[in-house]
């Protein structure tokens, strides 16, 4: 009888430890299995999607920066750099036209990704928007009639100046001159016409539209002196860090392989 019990007892011990031994590693496959499908769904989680379509804002009234062709397209300096980045991207650009002071607001809105208008760099402007490394420098200056008593930028005091809304051109001159002596208009196109019909004394604008505008119409000329001197960048949501990183990132590749100044060149040739 003790020698069966003991038999009894060593199959049961010997059935436990079978037991226990199929038990252990079935719980160690499963445990990898479930860790790696956690990691998969949080690696699936955290990967950003990728942005399909950027949107710039601009104001297409400034040649060779931004203005409308013959077929009604934008485009311009501004235009052909932001779609060399958006490819960089891969992305598709579209491009919104809009009033200039517009475009600040419409990046903090989310209304579009980011501004490209021959933009100056501002401290003013910082403080509601990034902005990305230069692409370009601009000139300020300032157009008068042939005939004009405006010899150098002495002579503005008093006078009425035309400026476009929104601009370094504007912020400048009512800084320097006052709001009395600063007339506001949508685009540069409207100022230099109400030059020619003796409402302003002179125009401020940016250089390259200016010659655009002095060679369309008659009896118009750019003074000598420079106005100001001023950086271009494109404006950027400061909620928006990854773009604006992405985009500097594809700037300095685009820079470095002679992509800008290609463009640049197209518009304005160096002779």
């Amino acid at each position: 009888m003790k020698k069966i019990l003991a038999l009894a007892l060593c199959a049961l011990m010997v059935a436990v430890c079978f037991v226990g031994c199929g038990t252990t590693p079935a719980q160690t496959d499963a445990a990898p299995t479930t860790t790696a499908a956690a990691d998969a769904a949080a690696e699936t989680e955290a990967a950003p999607a990728k942005q399909e379509t950027l949107v710039m804002g601009t104001n297409a009234t400034f040649p060779p920066y931004e203005f409308v062709d013959d077929n009604g397209k934008i485009v311009g300096i501004d235009a052909e750099i932001a779609a060399a980045i958006a490819d960089k991207l891969g992305a598709t650009l579209e491009i919104k036209d809009m009033e200039f002071d517009s475009l600040i607001p419409a990046v903090q809105n989310g209304a579009i990704d980011f501004a490209m208008a021959g933009m100056t760099v501002t401290e003013e402007r910082k403080l509601s928007v990034d902005f990305s490394d230069t692409y370009a420098q601009g000139v300020q200056v300032v157009i008068v009639p042939e005939n004009s008593t405006i010899a150098s930028i002495d002579d503005l005091d008093g006078k009425m100046i035309g400026v476009q809304s929104g601009t370094t051109g504007d912020i400048y001159c009512t800084g320097d001159y006052g709001e009395d002596h600063v007339k506001q208009f949508t685009n540069g196109a409207l100022a230099v016409a109400a030059l020619q019909n003796g409402q302003v004394d002179c125009v401020v604008i940016d250089n390259e539209p200016a010659k655009n505008f002095v060679a369309a119409n008659a009896g118009l000329k750019i003074l000598d002196t420079a106005y100001a001197e001023e950086d271009y960048a494109i404006a950027i949501a400061k909620t928006s860090s990854e773009l604006l990183k992405n985009v500097n990132d594809a700037l300095a590749a685009l820079k470095a392989d002679g992509t800008v100044a290609k463009i640049i060149e197209k518009y304005i040739p160096a002779n």
